[in-house]
Formats: C-alpha cells, sequence, structure tokens
C-alpha cells in the first residue's frame, strides 16, 4: 500500500471557514425580498461568478458517490473561471479546497456541506474533484465555458500529490443521508 500524508479530518462546511476559497450557497437567515406576491424568498447574488473570455454557463454533473476515508490523488483549478455546484439532491457532498502555494496546492481543507447547501469556488482555487457520499451526485454547475477554438483544457490545470492524503471522518462529524 502506498503512503500517504497525516489523515486530513473532515470538519463541517461554514461561511466563514470557506470565504478563501469561494462562496457558500445556501439560505440561512432572513431572505433579501420577499417577491413573487409575498409567497417567495430570494437570497440575492451569493455566488461571486468570475468569468475570463467566454461565457457563463449552466452544466448539469452526475457524478459516482465516494466513501470515507477517501483516498485525495489530485487537485485541480480553474485559472480562467469561478465554478459553483448546486446539488439537485438534499445529501451532504465533500468538499475539499487547498490554499495557492507558489502555483501548486498548499495544505488541503476538507469540508462537509449541511443538506441543500452548495458552493462556489473562487476562479483559480485549488479543489478536489466532486466528491457527493451518496447517491444521486447530481449537481448543477455554474462555470465558464471555452469559446469556439480555444483549447478545451486552457481552463484547467492539474495538480497529482506525490504523497495522497486520506481525507477521514472526524469524530464529530456525523454523515446522514
Amino acid at each position: 500500500m502506498t503512503a500517504t500524508r497525516d489523515p486530513l479530518p473532515v470538519r463541517p462546511l461554514t461561511a466563514q471557514d470557506f470565504a478563501p476559497f469561494g462562496d457558500l450557497l445556501d439560505t440561512t437567515g432572513a431572505p433579501d425580498k420577499i417577491i413573487n406576491q409575498g409567497l417567495c424568498g430570494r437570497y440575492h447574488d451569493r455566488a461571486r461568478i468570475d468569468v475570463d473570455g467566454g461565457r457563463t454557463g449552466l452544466s448539469l454533473f452526475d457524478a459516482q458517490p465516494r466513501t470515507l476515508p477517501y483516498r485525495l490523488e489530485m487537485l485541480e483549478r480553474h485559472p480562467l473561471g469561478s465554478q459553483a455546484f448546486l446539488p439537485l439532491h438534499q445529501n451532504p457532498f465533500l468538499v475539499i479546497v487547498a490554499p495557492d502555494a507558489n502555483g501548486r496546492p498548499g495544505q488541503p481543507q476538507a469540508f462537509l456541506t449541511e443538506p441543500g447547501q452548495g458552493i462556489n469556488l473562487l476562479r483559480g482555487t485549488w479543489h478536489g474533484v466532486l466528491t457527493p457520499l451518496f447517491a444521486p451526485g447530481l449537481f448543477a454547475v455554474v462555470d465558464r465555458i471555452a469559446p469556439e477554438g480555444e483549447d478545451p483544457d486552457a481552463n484547467l490545470e492539474e495538480h497529482w500529490l506525490t504523497t495522497p492524503v486520506e481525507v477521514v471522518a472526524a469524530q464529530a462529524t456525523a454523515l446522514r443521508s
């Protein structure tokens, strides 16, 4: 078996802890405005969508569920645009991010969303792949769509870890489906 670094515990996702990497998308607190004849709360402008060239698009991703412990072997980032993940289910999912350390991922951090929460990763944020822990793994994703003729890999940078990281459930983290 290949050696791994110290285990990386998963902790609950909070707006404050996630702020250096992106935006927490949820409906906690009072809505910013009541619309639709008083029957709908609007939580306005919750994601800093940011694309360079191209256009903003909405795609659907259907990812296979993973389990904890999870073996983190690769992180990626998108230098030309942010990327928002909105679950089309009420299951928590795993979010792995890392600060930039001179063009490479720094120390990873692992978070577990609450049911119904989504995330928006800021442009250039190192992150793990989409990691649902339960089926279905269906997500709406808002990100940059490359203009015709652009290299499809222009907005993708991958970094394979020399030593994988084992992501483990923290004692206080209860996984629920």
